[in-house]
């Protein structure tokens, strides 16, 4: 079977051997983050080639094609081909990507925090559409998301929202992402229908889990404070004092954890969380090319904006570093993004 050198054959079915033998072996569902990891990598494997399988099939099954048109014209043949030519252009960008997600960290998982900038009520909604439009992008990935924090907007939306993204590649996707994003539309909450600019920032950075990093926490240099659930990120909402944030005071980072029951599970997830921002502070500190990790967080306003999604007075969605963009607004804020990601990866300019 013939995948293509650029994306390793040899070692990704050898790889892909391994794992499936690790999953045979006695005690592996013992410990289920090794067993999720591993199931992980492999389906993003076995993902990967069956995917190079199946372009080279189409790609020989139209060159066959090709070679029948050249004794005996066939309009429909030759529209035949056309359609997958465009179906073949979208598979090999998406293959590609792997090419450059080669970063230390870009195989792992992320954390994804939105917050609104200025303007009320109107950007805590949008920064509740941005919201919507990850998880659904997450959801046709296949990746798994944690939402550890929801705080609602006084009106309408959300204030800000922190979750952890599981799955391959889900940072290496995902640092696309960060920054501020815009959107102009007629506001749903003017009674005079006036267009109104929203901004929210989006930040993303690596997730590391406990076998990845060696953080040590000195206990008083945190302040742990319990407070009672609530929102949409919380399961057991307005019944127990179970959520946890825990304040790490040298460097002021705050983490918020409430969308388990208990009180313990929630203070686990919220130190993991921190270790992981510990962790990249520290990686910074001590390289500054690291700094590309969690790039420069620009402002949340006007000439500072990553991306515009445009709605009045007219449709358009274009990302100002790639000048990537489409008409087609509702597509995207439905979670198909990969359009920006992909061409934000070729141009190498996250962070």
């Amino acid at each position: 079977m013939i995948y293509g050198g650029y994306f390793e054959p040899d070692s990704k079915l050898k790889r892909k051997t391994e794992l499936e033998s690790l999953m045979n072996s006695p005690g592996f569902w013992d410990d289920k983050k090794s067993s999720e990891s591993v199931i992980s990598e492999l389906n993003s494997i076995k993902s990967v080639l069956d995917d190079c399988s199946n372009l080279r099939n189409k790609i020989d099954s139209d060159i066959e094609l090709i070679n029948m048109l050249n004794d005996s014209f066939d309009e429909e043949v030759m529209n035949l081909i056309n359609d997958d030519v465009e179906s073949i252009d979208s598979s090999l960008s998406s293959l590609e990507n792997l090419l450059v997600l080669n970063g230390p960290y870009d195989k792992g998982g992320a954390i994804l925090e939105i917050h609104p900038g200025a303007g009320g009520t109107e950007s805590c909604d949008w920064a509740n559409m941005l919201y919507r439009m990850y998880t659904r992008w997450c959801s046709d990935k296949g990746y798994k998301v944690e939402v550890i924090d929801y705080q609602d907007g006084e009106v309408a939306g959300l204030k800000s929202v922190s979750m952890i993204v599981h799955g391959m590649y889900a940072y290496g996707y995902l640092k696309c992402e960060k920054g501020v994003h815009r959107l102009i539309r007629i506001s749903p909450f003017d009674s005079g229908a006036r267009r109104h600019t929203s901004f929210a920032s989006v930040d993303v950075m690596p997730f590391f889990e406990d076998n990845d990093i060696n953080v040590e926490i000195n206990p008083n240099d945190i302040r742990i404070d319990i407070f009672r659930s609530s929102g949409n990120g919380g399961q057991g909402v307005n019944t127990t004092d179970s959520a946890v944030r825990i304040l790490h005071i040298p460097t002021k980072i705050m983490v918020t954890c409430q969308d388990e029951r208990s009180q313990i599970m929630n203070k686990e997830k919220a130190m993991r969380v921190l270790k992981s921002k510990l962790y990249q502070l520290e990686l910074e500190k001590r390289d500054a090319e690291l700094k590309k990790i969690q790039g420069v967080q620009k402002e949340i306003n006007f000439g500072s904006q990553i991306r515009s999604y445009i709605m009045h007075p007219y449709s358009m969605v274009k990302d100002h570093r790639t000048n990537t963009e489409t008409s087609n607004v509702n597509k995207v804020l439905d979670g198909d993004i990969d359009l920006f990601i992909n061409d934000c990866l070729k141009g190498d300019i996250h962070g």
